[in-house]
């Protein structure tokens, strides 16, 4: 299955160079939040306008192939009382697992 995540592009290079994306969403780690927020193809386009539309750094979009990730993936509203799901990374993203990068 194919999960999109926004990433800045900053963000994405220095995972590339660590060999590890920790960013869950803008401005929080993996380690604050427990998880790294993605999207299926059919919602990541509102989560930008939601919560990237005042971005002015360089964005992109990360396409990730949850068969090439070695840590679990679940589908879960994002907040209590949200009917809607998404898929959480339960763990760090190797770039190898990133199949496709857009700019933005």
């Amino acid at each position: 299955m194919r999960i999109f995540h926004l990433a800045t592009l900053a963000d994405w290079e220095a995972a590339q160079a660590a060999g590890a994306y920790t960013t869950s969403t803008r401005g929080v780690t993996l380690e604050q939040e427990g998880y790294i927020h993605a999207s299926r193809a059919d919602q990541w386009e509102g989560v930008r306008a939601a919560f990237y539309a005042d971005v002015t750094e360089p964005l992109v979009l990360l396409e990730i192939d949850t068969d090439l990730l070695d840590v679990p993936v679940v589908e879960e509203p994002p907040a209590p009382g949200v009917a809607e799901t998404f898929p959480h990374v339960y763990g760090a993203i190797r770039p190898d697992a990133v199949v496709g990068v857009t700019a933005l």
